[in-house]
């Protein structure tokens, strides 16, 4: 095979050591193999750094091993040519895996340019992720603690979720917090709705009739508290990332026009592909990487299952989110999209396509720089316009109706 890297190496990445195989030309031009170990300390991966220049290294590829390549790319970036590449793409055959063999393996794939390395965000973006990524685990977390709240006031048999649309909205935290007060008349806890809730103050009153007990009350302490310092570290969070990324604003505001995709979503888009996307050659390559199309399972001629991958999981989430707000919409693009799928494919199926449409347009406005242009809910139809026609008069004339199509004038208003 032909030699695209005469002096190259690969890395076995671990939590505590690595191993690199350097392979270059020898005295005969014959490639020769050289292999250390280093510890994952500073001092020694700036030691492997040293030792590489010495070899004259231009290249270095090592698995995507967890966060333990991370030390090994910052410490490098810069003074080589590195690809982190997916541990998918390495696989060997079983029995013959050391951690010089895997060394050595890397390097020999590398020399050959057969491996591809992996989207290395920039030092930026990664900060960017690390804010939004902790941002998400907050919230779900909050929301778990939300869920022992509500399972403290079941246990009370109190049933207040069975009537407010959320135990933590206003009345329902003034409620709460009456509650660890120590009261627990069910009329004067009614009392406390607010808006739209007070109609309901006969159904409350029932609701809160419960056994509300001494371990309830601190429960409840105990579970507020926590949720009150959440939403304290959340708010933390949001203020970072709006500082952050207020150089790009524009690129943020250009997402946020795209029905379902707020500010948070637009933050996690941005954190996760960037802000110009000139890594992805096209839309299809981008929406591949996020996992929001289909796969390819060809055999014999015969089409197998074709299921997304897994692709960025974060992305994944944050456009899945945002395709069930679009898929809510009245008299958009996306929520037509959305029925005329769930009805065929299932719903689960319409959200990922609406999903990679979100991500598709989105692609389509920021490297064009365009604002969004909803198609709007009549787009399949106007595409479409003589299948609908013959397909309504068949139903029509089915039902017994003669029908006499005539054009209607046009709207002057």
């Amino acid at each position: 095979m032909q030699v695209e890297y005469e002096r190259c190496c690969g890395i076995d990445v671990h939590k505590e050591t690595v191993v690199a195989c350097v392979i270059a030309p020898g005295a005969e031009g014959k490639p020769v193999k050289a292999t250390r170990t280093f510890s994952t300390m500073t001092g020694e991966l700036k030691a492997l750094a040293q030792w590489l220049t010495e070899h004259g290294v231009t290249h270095v590829a090592m698995e995507s091993t967890g966060v333990y390549w991370k030390p090994v790319y910052n410490l490098l970036d810069g003074q080589f040519q590195i690809m982190v590449v997916n541990a998918e793409h390495l696989k060997k055959v079983r029995g013959r895996k050391t951690d010089v063999a895997d060394a050595e393996w890397i390097a020999d794939l590398l020399r050959h340019g057969l491996l591809k390395g992996s989207f290395i965000p920039s030092a930026q973006q990664r900060a960017w992720r690390d804010l939004t990524r902790y941002r998400t685990t907050l919230t779900d977390e909050r929301t778990r603690e939300v869920n022992r709240v509500q399972k403290v006031l079941e246990d009370a048999n109190i049933k207040l979720a069975s009537v407010a649309s959320s135990v933590m909205g206003v009345s329902g935290r003034a409620m709460l917090e009456q509650l660890i007060q120590g009261q627990t008349d069910p009329v004067t806890l009614a009392e406390l709705a607010k808006g739209r809730l007070r109609e309901k103050r006969d159904l409350l009153e029932k609701a809160l009739t419960g056994t509300f007990q001494a371990h309830h009350r601190f429960m409840l302490i105990q579970h507020l508290s926590h949720i009150d310092f959440l939403d304290e570290q959340i708010a933390k969070l949001d203020a970072e990332l709006e500082e952050q990324m207020r150089p790009f604003q524009a690129t943020l505001s250009r997402w946020d026009q795209i029905p379902g995709i707020n500010l948070r979503v637009a933050q996690v888009i941005l954190a996760e592909v960037g802000t110009d996307l000139k890594q992805f050659e096209d839309a299809a390559h981008l929406a591949s990487w996020a996992g929001l199309c289909p796969g390819n399972n060809e055999s014999g001629g015969k089409r197998k299952s074709g299921r997304t991958r897994q692709g960025s999981v974060w992305l994944r989430r944050a456009l899945v989110e945002a395709a069930h707000g679009a898929a809510r919409t009245k008299d958009k693009y996306f929520k037509n999209l959305y029925h005329r799928l769930a009805g065929r494919r299932g719903k689960k199926r319409a959200i990922v396509a609406v999903s990679h449409s979100l991500l598709v347009t989105g692609y389509y406005m920021i490297t064009r720089g365009q604002d969004y242009q909803d198609l709007g809910a009549n787009y399949f139809d106007e595409r479409n316009k003589e299948m609908v026609k013959r397909q309504a008069v068949k139903r029509l004339e089915k039902l017994g109706f003669q029908v006499e199509l005539k054009l209607a004038a046009p709207d002057l208003a």
